[in-house]
C-alpha cells in the first residue's frame, strides 16, 4: 500500500516528537511518502496536487485535517470519496477523533490508520469550503479569530480559547443573525450548524447531530446579552441548553445566515470570515478510516 503522511508539526503540543515514530510504524507495512507543512495551507495544496496515495494520513488537529480533505475535494481528475483519510490526533482538542473514537495514542491511532475500515462520511458546506464537524457564527467564530490575532494557541493550547472567550464576552455586543431554511426563518446572535455531536471535549451544542447523517443539526440561541450567553455556554456545558426557551435546534439540508453587521465564523475550530453564508450538506464526501 502507498502511503501519503501529511504533518502539521505545529499542531498541539506532541507533534514534533511522535514524527519519527509514526513514520517508524507506518514504514513496515507501507511505501510510505512524507510530507511536512510550514504554513497555513500547505496541506491543502499537498492533498490537491499529490493524490496518487492508496491512503492519505494526516498528523495534527482538526484544522490540518480540514485543510487535507478540502484540498482533496478540490483536486482534478480523481474520485476523492474513493482515497481514503486516516487521523493521528496530535492536535489541541482533537475533537474529529473524540467524535469517530480514534485512540489518541500514537502507536494505537497509527495502527488504526493502516488497518481500520474506510466509512463514508457526509460533509458540510460552506461557501464551497468543506467542514467535518461544525460552523460557529457569532461568539466563538470571533473567539477563535481573538486565539488566531494573538497567536495564543501555540502558547497554551485550550487555555488560550478560554482566555479568547473570556475577553471576547467582555465586550461582547452582537449584530442580529438572520437564517433562512427551507422550512423556516428565524434570528439569532450565535448560531452553530454541526455535522458532529462532539463540539469539544464534553461539550456538546448539536449533541444529536451526526457524521454519517445527511443532515446539518442547527442550534440557534435568541438572546443577546452576555448575562445570557454566559447561561447559553453553562447550559450547553451542563447538556440542558436545548430546554431553554431562548433556543432553537433543529435539523436542515441547508440554510442561508446574513447580518446587517460584522458577523464571524469559525469551521472545525479555525477562522473562516464574515457572514454572509450559504450552508448545505453533502452526502457520501468523503472516506476516513475509523
Amino acid at each position: 500500500m502507498n502511503v501519503s503522511l501529511i504533518v502539521n508539526p505545529s499542531a498541539g503540543n506532541k507533534t514534533l516528537g511522535s514524527i519519527y515514530e509514526i513514520e517508524s510504524l507506518l514504514s513496515r507495512e507501507a511505501v510510505l511518502k512524507t510530507f511536512i507543512t510550514r504554513k497555513r495551507g500547505d496541506a491543502f495544496e499537498y492533498a490537491k496536487n499529490n493524490c496518487d496515495s492508496d491512503r492519505i494520513i494526516v498528523s495534527g488537529g482538526d484544522g490540518t485535517f480540514n485543510e487535507v480533505l478540502n484540498g482533496l475535494l478540490s483536486a482534478e481528475n480523481i474520485s476523492p470519496a474513493g482515497i481514503p483519510l486516516a487521523l493521528i490526533p496530535t492536535g489541541t482538542a482533537n475533537v474529529l477523533a473524540k467524535e469517530l473514537k480514534i485512540p489518541e495514542d500514537i502507536k494505537k491511532a497509527t495502527e488504526l490508520a493502516l488497518t481500520g475500515t474506510a466509512r463514508k462520511i457526509a460533509l458540510g458546506r460552506i461557501n464551497g469550503r468543506y467542514f467535518t464537524l461544525m460552523a460557529g457564527i457569532g461568539f466563538d467564530g470571533e473567539t477563535v479569530l481573538s486565539v488566531r490575532r494573538n497567536f495564543l494557541k501555540q502558547i497554551s493550547g485550550k487555555a488560550a480559547h478560554i482566555a479568547a472567550g473570556l475577553k471576547v464576552l467582555m465586550k461582547y455586543d452582537p449584530s442580529l443573525i438572520k437564517i433562512k431554511t427551507p422550512a423556516c426563518e428565524l434570528t439569532g446572535y450565535t448560531v452553530v450548524i454541526g455535522n458532529a455531536g462532539n463540539y469539544g471535549g464534553n461539550f456538546s451544542v448539536t449533541p444529536h447531530a451526526s457524521i454519517t447523517e445527511p443532515l446539518l443539526d442547527v442550534c440557534v440561541f435568541k438572546s443577546r446579552s452576555r448575562r445570557d450567553l454566559l447561561r447559553f455556554i453553562i447550559g450547553a456545558l451542563r447538556r440542558k441548553h436545548l430546554s431553554f426557551d431562548d433556543v432553537s435546534y433543529f435539523k436542515t439540508t441547508e440554510a442561508e445566515i446574513v447580518s446587517d453587521g460584522k458577523v464571524h465564523v469559525q469551521t472545525d475550530g479555525d477562522y473562516f470570515g464574515t457572514l454572509p453564508a450559504r450552508i448545505d450538506v453533502v452526502q457520501d464526501a468523503v472516506s476516513i478510516v475509523y
